[in-house]
């Protein structure tokens, strides 16, 4: 973590960047922490090192714990292959009904 000894946040009092609470003067120091990452030269660095070892609660690489896990979280549902995407079971027009009627297409 050599990184951590040019962060911009070395002198600064690390309190601010775990605020208690979720309302009032906690969302200040929020506020103000990312004020700190927004000129700091590692931030890449620090988020890469919350989201591997799981830092939960805090300011870190510029985002909140809200914003960490949201990046933590799947974005799309598994997609599916070519292959399963072509075998599917749509009727074809020599065995499609319609209306309970089977179709005479050929």
């Amino acid at each position: 973590m050599e990184w951590l000894r040019r962060a911009a946040c070395v002198d600064e009092d690390p309190d601010l960047f775990f605020p208690v609470g979720t309302a009032g003067p906690a969302l200040r120091d929020t506020a103000a922490a990312k004020r700190v990452c927004a000129g700091c030269g590692v931030t890449p660095e620090c988020l890469a090192f919350a989201l591997e070892s799981g830092q939960t609660p805090g300011v870190w690489g510029g985002t909140d714990e809200a914003e960490r896990a949201a990046l933590l979280r799947p974005t799309t549902p598994h997609a599916r292959t070519h292959d399963e995407m072509r075998d599917t079971s749509w009727p074809t027009p020599s065995n499609s009904t319609r209306c309970g009627r089977t179709s005479t297409a050929r």
